[in-house]
C-alpha cells in the first residue's frame, strides 16, 4: 500500500452556503431520503469527504463527534451499493455498541428509498441467533464492534469476500480501548481491493501506522471546531425518553415565560404532527418545513412576528434565515445531527442584544451528542429537571390571579355581572364566594385548573445503554470507581495476563462492551503472568457469561470462568491481588 497522503482542508462551517447534497453526486434515492429528514446543506466534513469517496479515494477524516461524519461516509457508501448482492459490501467498525447502533440507524434512515438494502448491527449484548439469521438472509451493510466481528469471522459466519467499503469510525477510541490488534486482524481478513475511510478525532502514531499500511494514497480531511454560541443565550437540557417528549414540552410551555418559540424537529412529518398536538393542548402553533410554499411560509412568519402565533414547529431547512426578534425560546425537541446545526438553531433567539433561552431534549442514547455540542460550543449546558406538579400549579394559579385582576379592571362589564350574581344569591341563598367558585368551574370547562399528584409520576427510561461517561472512563482503576458491595461480587478468571501485554483498561473495555456491563459492575482486577482475575457481579446471567467467555482481548479468547482456586489447596482468593 502507498503511504502518501494529501491534505484537503475543510472550513468549520459549511463549505459553501449555496451548496446542496444534490451537488455531490449522490444517488437520487439517497437524496430523496435526505429531503425526508430535512437535510439540505452539507456540513464541512460532508462537503469535503463525499465527493472524494464518490470518486473512489481512500479518506482520513480528522473530525470530532457531532460534525456530521456519519453522513459523510454513509451517503456515498449507500449511493454505490449493489442491492442485488447478498454478501456484505460495506463494514463499519465502531468502538462501542451505542455508536454502532447510532450509525446503523443513520444508515437505515438514509436507505429508506433504496429497495433491497439491508443494514445489520453486530455487537456484544445481542444474541447470536438474531445476527446469524440476518446474515443468512443477506445484508449489504454491517455495522459492528471489533470483538463481535472477530467472533463471527472465527465462526465463519461473516463472509467479507465481497467487501467493497470499510469504515473505521472513531479509530482513536478503538485504540484507547485496546481494539487496535483486533482492527488490524479484521483489516487483514478483508479483500485487498476495497475503499477505506478512517475517521478519528486525534491521530496517534498507531493509527497513523494503520492508515499507512492499509489505506491507498488517502486524502486527509481536517475539520476544526471553531463553533461558538452567543453568551446571552442560556443553554439547558432535559434528559427525557422519546415517548415522554410531548408531555415534557407541555410542562415547559406551562412554566416558561416565553414570547415566541421555535421547536425544532428532524422531519417534515413530525412538524405537523407536533403542531397539531400543541394546538389540541390550547397553544397557537403552526408547522413549517422545506415543502411549505414560500407564500405560506411568509404568512406564518408574519403571524409569529405579530403575536398571532406563539409557537413555530420547524425543521432545520425551514428555519434557515428566520429572523424574528420576538423569539425568546428555542427548543430542540430532536437533537440535530451535527454541532453546526445546533448553533444555527439556537441562534434564532437572543437576537439584537436580547437574552434568549435554548432547551434541548436529550434521550439516554444521545449523551454522546450532548458532549460533542458542549465541546464544540465551548459552553456547558445546564441540566434541568422536568417541571413538577407544584411548579405547574403555581404558574397556573398566578395566571388565574392575573386573569381575575384584568377582569376586575373592566368596570362596565363587571357592573353588569354584579347584578346577575346578586340576583342569583338572592333567589338561591348561596354565599357569593361559592357562586364565584362555581363560575370558575364553568369558565374552566372539562380541563382541571390544577394537576394532581398522580400527574407527577417519576420518569421511566428504556435505557439499556451505558452512560457515555462509562465508555470514556473504562481505563480508570477500580479503586477510583464506585463498586458493588463485596458480597455481590465474584472472582472470574480470564486467559490473558501480563505475558499478553494486557492492561486493566482493555479488560474493562472489552467486558463492558461485550457484556453490557457498567463501570460500577467492576471490582478489583488482578493481572498475573498468564491469566487475570476480575471481580464481577456474582449473579451474571448465563447468556452474559456465554458472551463474555467468547470475548477477545488483544486477539486472544479470554475463556472467562468462575475462579475455583489453584491446585494444591492454595486458592487464588488467598493471594493478595495487585491493585489497578
Amino acid at each position: 500500500m502507498s503511504t502518501s497522503e494529501s491534505s484537503v482542508p475543510a472550513e468549520p462551517e459549511t463549505a459553501d452556503a449555496t451548496q446542496s447534497f444534490a451537488d455531490l453526486g449522490l444517488d437520487a434515492a439517497v437524496l430523496k431520503a435526505l429531503k425526508d429528514v430535512g437535510y439540505e446543506t452539507p456540513s464541512a466534513i460532508q462537503a469535503a469527504t463525499i465527493p472524494l469517496l464518490m470518486a473512489g479515494h481512500d479518506v482520513i477524516g480528522m473530525a470530532q463527534t457531532g460534525t456530521g461524519k456519519t453522513a459523510a461516509f454513509a451517503l456515498p457508501v449507500l449511493s454505490q451499493l449493489d442491492p442485488g448482492a447478498q454478501k456484505p459490501q460495506a463494514l463499519v467498525l465502531a468502538p462501542t455498541r451505542e455508536l454502532a447502533l447510532q450509525v446503523c440507524e443513520a444508515f437505515e434512515s438514509y436507505a429508506a428509498h433504496l429497495k433491497g438494502v439491508r443494514v445489520l448491527p453486530i455487537y456484544g449484548g445481542q444474541g447470536y441467533g438474531t445476527q446469524l439469521s440476518a446474515l443468512r438472509r443477506g445484508v449489504q451493510v454491517v455495522v459492528g464492534t471489533p470483538g463481535r466481528i472477530m467472533d463471527h469471522l472465527d465462526k465463519k459466519t461473516l463472509d467479507l469476500s465481497e467487501l467493497r467499503f470499510l469504515v473505521l469510525d472513531e479509530a482513536d477510541e478503538m485504540l484507547r480501548m485496546g481494539f487496535a490488534e483486533d482492527v488490524e486482524t479484521i483489516l487483514a481478513e478483508t479483500p485487498a481491493e476495497k475503499q477505506v475511510a478512517l475517521f478519528s478525532a486525534t491521530m496517534p502514531a498507531q493509527i497513523r501506522r494503520i492508515s499507512q499500511q492499509y489505506l491507498r494514497d488517502p486524502k486527509e480531511i481536517t475539520v476544526k471546531n471553531k463553533t461558538a454560541t452567543s453568551a446571552n443565550i442560556t443553554q439547558r437540557y432535559l434528559v427525557v425518553s422519546y415517548p415522554q417528549k410531548v408531555d415534557a414540552l407541555t410542562r415547559i410551555l406551562e412554566v416558561e415565560n416565553f414570547e415566541g418559540m421555535i421547536v425544532f424537529v428532524r422531519t417534515k412529518n413530525e412538524t405537523e404532527t407536533l403542531a397539531e398536538k400543541l394546538r389540541a393542548r390550547g397553544y397557537t402553533a403552526a408547522a413549517i418545513s422545506g415543502d411549505v410554499a414560500q407564500a405560506q411560509r411568509e404568512r406564518t412568519v408574519n403571524q409569529l412576528k405579530s403575536g398571532k402565533l406563539d409557537i413555530l414547529v420547524a425543521t432545520d431547512v425551514a428555519a434557515r434565515g428566520l429572523d424574528v426578534d420576538r423569539i425568546s425560546h428555542v427548543v430542540n425537541y430532536d437533537l440535530p445531527i451535527d454541532t453546526e446545526s445546533y448553533v444555527h438553531r439556537i441562534g434564532r433567539t437572543g437576537r439584537a442584544g436580547r437574552t434568549g433561552d435554548a432547551i434541548s431534549f436529550v434521550t439516554p442514547r444521545e449523551r454522546r451528542m450532548l458532549t460533542a455540542i458542549e465541546k464544540a460550543t465551548r459552553q456547558p449546558l445546564t441540566q434541568m429537571q422536568l417541571p413538577s406538579v407544584e411548579d405547574v400549579n403555581a404558574t397556573r394559579l398566578t395566571r388565574f390571579d392575573d386573569a381575575i385582576t384584568a377582569a376586575l379592571e373592566q368596570s362596565p362589564r363587571i357592573e353588569r355581572f354584579r347584578v346577575i350574581i346578586a340576583h342569583y344569591v338572592e333567589h338561591h341563598d348561596i354565599p357569593e364566594v361559592d357562586v364565584a367558585a362555581a363560575l370558575a368551574v364553568v369558565a374552566q370547562g372539562e380541563t382541571p385548573l390544577l394537576l394532581s399528584a398522580e400527574d407527577d409520576r417519576p420518569q421511566r427510561f428504556d435505557d439499556r445503554e451505558r452512560p457515555e461517561r462509562a465508555d470514556r472512563d473504562r481505563g480508570d482503576r477500580p479503586e477510583r470507581r464506585s463498586r458493588p458491595s463485596n458480597s455481590s461480587l465474584a472472582k472470574y478468571r480470564i486467559a490473558v495476563g501480563r505475558r499478553h501485554r494486557v492492561e486493566p483498561r482493555q479488560i474493562v473495555g472489552a467486558l463492558a462492551n461485550e457484556g453490557g456491563l457498567k463501570r460500577e459492575d467492576f471490582g478489583q482486577i488482578d493481572i498475573r503472568p498468564d491469566f487475570s482475575l476480575v471481580e464481577l457481579p456474582a449473579d451474571l446471567p448465563n447468556d452474559v457469561l456465554d458472551r463474555l467467555s467468547g470475548t477477545r482481548i488483544s486477539g486472544r479468547l479470554i475463556e472467562l470462568r468462575l475462579d475455583r482456586g489453584a491446585p494444591g489447596g492454595r486458592s487464588d482468593r488467598e493471594r493478595k491481588p495487585r491493585q489497578y
